[in-house]
């Protein structure tokens, strides 16, 4: 028996899928990604000159800021934020551009 969801799709059934790059004129990189009624905006700043605060000078900073649709940021964003930071620095070449701060500011 194939029981149906309340918005009318099956148990095997994904809400529709969207991804669109380069939607934000400033940004130097941008997509929004949208699954159902959920929807993410991502925008990458950078590389600009200097790094922040407690940061090795000789790598690259990758500065995660997660927004969420309203309220306050919360104990959930901070978390967020630093799972994508940690991940961003494992995968990034931060050798490349020493003493640079990429911000990637997600919503």
């Amino acid at each position: 028996m194939d029981e149906k969801r309340e918005d009318g799709r099956s148990a095997t059934q994904l809400r529709p899928l969207s991804c669109t790059r380069s939607v934000l004129n400033r940004a130097h990189g941008s997509a929004s990604f949208s699954q159902g009624e959920t929807k993410i905006l991502a925008a990458v700043y950078g590389p600009r000159a200097g790094t922040k605060k407690n940061e090795n000078p000789e790598k690259a900073c990758i500065e995660v800021i997660w927004k969420p649709k309203s309220g306050q940021i919360g104990k959930a964003e901070k978390e967020y934020e630093m799972i994508l930071k940690r991940t961003l620095q494992n995968i990034c070449l931060l050798n490349v551009h020493p003493n640079t701060t990429t911000s990637i500011i997600i919503q």
